[in-house]
């Protein structure tokens, strides 16, 4: 196989079903960043359907502008699983059964007490001159071949089968490759993110304006989403100015956190429910949760994160005025006079949960999603979060968010761990305050 000693890449993901709205691709965020650990730049990105001229079109097209192309998807057993097919028409590589692709195949199904049918049988066609990439988790290899001195490695679509074959079998190949041409590896792309909430984009991007020095080798970037605007900054160089590279990115993490502040609220790949769940454990605090216009989303997002039932106890989705009632013992006529979606009703709510639950703290939602049930008075997108610790002060918050009933969801679930997550910050100062009282 022929070496590469170039640096630009591009990722194809293949799938109709990320054309019609039935999937994202998020394949592609993970291989960028992989690639980048090797200072390999993704330059281009291309999704195409299940059909294999259309697939060949796509590799004609990268290998012109990429010497590492990694496509993903379209390995199965299905008869629209044509990604082999498309490669061997595009590189004049014949297609024929490799044994070593065929073993480990037919190895994965015995583990699972299943044996390869006919169709399965195609996933072991490999275009000839290709090397196989073994699947330590899922039954269809990849491959890699080199042609017009680009590097084609195809790996499943399935993200787990990806992510595992990519650290395990891709790149190490690139790695080895680098170190066979004798060259100096290239400064690794360093990407810091950091998470906010609160705070709409152009007022994060006011706090954060100014904070590239000209002339230096780092971008910033800024995303929003229902979760928030999340702020990105990127190098990328040569390794005999990756120590200054390290030095900038170091100052430049320490401004933009103390920029950001207390709407910071992680960085990395951390997320708010993982954030709220450590600050839970580290008190020795038990949650419970009472949903209405979230429908048990909150309660979703704390479970997801292993280890949760050390501080969640449990979460009621309390929808109608009566569940309310009889679920949390939130007064009738409180509803009546407040109505349901209100501050006093929050408290409430978050107040009936911790007590029935007997646990440390009880958070609740309340609000219109949309796209009815708005008024003047109360509109879409109207949200209430309420907290009680047992102190005898609920807390109620007042949110008022914009977009369709999934966003707005979304949304009200990051907005209530939010407030959680304050609440806890705070809780450590005050506690903190109390100690040192106490010491004097």
């Amino acid at each position: 196989m022929n070496q590469i000693n170039q640096f630009d890449a591009e990722t194809i993901a293949i799938g109709t079903e990320l054309l019609i709205g039935g999937r994202s691709d998020s394949n592609s965020l993970f291989l960028a960043e992989e690639l980048g650990k090797l200072g390999i730049t993704v330059r281009f990105k291309s999704v195409v359907g299940d059909d294999k001229q259309d697939i060949v079109m796509a590799i004609h097209t990268a290998v012109k502008r990429a010497q590492v192309i990694v496509m993903t998807g379209g390995l199965g057993p299905t008869v629209d699983d044509c990604t082999r097919e498309a490669v061997a028409s595009a590189t004049g590589c014949r297609l024929g059964r490799r044994k070593e692709a065929l073993d480990g195949m037919t190895a994965r199904l015995a583990q699972w007490g299943r044996i390869a049918s006919p169709a399965q049988l195609r996933q072991a066609l490999i275009p000839s001159g290709a090397t196989v990439l073994n699947n330590p988790v899922g039954s269809a290899p990849g491959f890699c071949l080199t042609w017009k001195k680009t590097l084609i490695v195809s790996l499943p679509g399935v993200p787990r089968e990806m992510e595992e074959m990519m650290r395990q079998e891709v790149m190490p190949l690139l790695r080895a490759q680098h170190e066979s041409l004798g060259l100096s590896p290239r400064a690794p792309i360093v990407r810091q993110v950091f998470h906010t909430f609160g705070l709409p984009e152009a007022d994060i991007d006011a706090k954060v304006q100014g904070l590239i020095p000209k002339g230096a080798s780092v971008d910033l970037g800024l995303l929003a989403s229902p979760m928030g605007v999340l702020v990105s900054l990127t190098t990328r160089g040569n390794r005999s100015a990756l120590v200054k590279s390290q030095n900038l990115m170091e100052k430049l993490t320490r401004e933009v956190r103390s920029r950001l502040g207390e709407w910071l609220f992680a960085e990395g790949r951390d997320t708010m429910e993982e954030v709220v769940g450590r600050e839970l454990i580290k008190r020795g605090l038990m949650l419970a949760v009472a949903e209405s216009c979230t429908g048990g989303l909150i309660g979703h997002r704390l479970t997801q994160v292993a280890g949760s039932s050390a501080y969640v106890d449990r979460g009621a989705v309390c929808y109608s005025n009566r569940a309310k009632t009889e679920m949390l013992g939130v007064p009738a006529d409180l509803i009546v006079l407040r109505g349901a979606v209100s501050g006093e009703v929050a408290a409430a709510m978050a107040s009936g949960i911790r007590e029935r639950a007997n646990v440390s703290v009880g958070l609740s939602v309340t609000g219109i999603a949309g796209p009815g049930g708005g008024t003047e008075a109360k509109p879409v997108g109207l949200v209430y979060v309420g907290l009680d610790d047992g102190t005898g002060r609920p807390i109620a918050r007042e949110f008022r968010f914009h977009g369709d009933r999934n966003v707005i969801k979304q949304r009200s679930s990051q907005a209530a761990l939010d407030v959680l997550r304050r609440w806890l910050v705070d809780k450590t100062k005050r506690d903190g305050r109390d100690l040192r009282e106490k010491r004097d």
